[in-house]
């Protein structure tokens, strides 16, 4: 029954952090693909933990507190639950849809989160975000995080704080049996979730590694991580729609089509 799954035989790449992986990886599972799980970025507690603890003792100064990821959530939340509640005044906003969910299952329903797109700019699109003028915000996040967010409602006229709670690094990964099986045409194709994290697959992979990754068809949901990938040299790049839901759907097009087509 498996030969008629559409992604039976298939071998993908995840790459997405090991504790974050499980629904991607079921999903390929479930279309009769062969998942292979590679993180590429490695998330940790943040070094500065007294900095974020102190920041929660102060949320009630907030008008706005802004988590970036799932990561920046769990990192922050279980912090703020263990120690108080969430004043009643502060607004909450995501960058995506799976930090919302992440957040709804901390008891956080009340959230501006925008639907067309996840990542910063379509945020700062939102109605809530445009008239920030003398609001006080937090910003949780990890280390080396963009700045395109804050620097734009500092811009329009908000009083801003960053806060890692967080830290994501490039993990220490021998890669030879990857690249020995990539070599032999049994790697079909890679799924990439952050810019970070394509930067650092295209490092812990090598020269070999990088002329494969060039070769083999790369999944992303965001049109700036694709554009990334077209600098470093990657020409067969797919955008999908938003999440793992849209990474898999993409996974199936583009393969079915193959199919179609011999």
């Amino acid at each position: 029954m498996s030969e008629t799954l559409p992604l039976s035989g298939l071998y993908v790449l995840v790459t997405r952090p090991a504790h974050q992986a499980t629904y991607l990886v079921n999903k390929i599972k479930e279309m009769g693909g062969n998942p292979v799980l590679l993180p590429v970025l490695e998330i940790s507690d943040t070094k500065d933990p007294q900095s974020l603890l102190k920041a929660i003792d102060r949320l009630a100064e907030f008008d706005l507190a802004i988590f970036v990821s799932p990561n920046a959530v769990d990192k922050a939340m279980r912090l703020i639950q263990a120690s108080r509640t969430l004043p009643p005044n502060l607004k909450i906003a995501v960058v995506g849809e799976g930090s919302a969910n992440k957040l709804r299952q901390y008891g956080v329903n009340d959230i501006i989160v925008p639907t067309h797109r996840h990542d910063s700019e379509a945020l700062l699109e939102m109605a809530e975000l445009q008239q920030v003028l003398n609001k006080h915000i937090i910003i949780f996040r990890g280390n080396k995080g963009r700045r395109l967010l804050g620097d734009t409602l500092v811009q329009r006229g908000a009083r801003l704080e960053y806060i890692e709670c967080y830290r994501r690094d490039k993990p220490k990964t021998d890669t030879s049996l990857l690249l020995n099986h990539w070599s032999n045409n049994a790697l079909h194709a890679v799924t990439i979730t952050s810019s970070e994290g394509l930067h650092n697959l295209f490092d812990m992979a090598g020269k070999v590694g990088q002329q494969l990754l060039k070769e083999t068809p790369l999944f992303t949901a965001h049109e700036r991580i694709a554009h990334v990938a077209k600098e470093l040299g990657l020409t067969n790049v797919h955008v999908t729609a938003a999440g793992d839901d849209g990474l898999v759907q993409g996974l199936l097009e583009h393969f079915l089509s193959i199919r179609n087509q011999t």
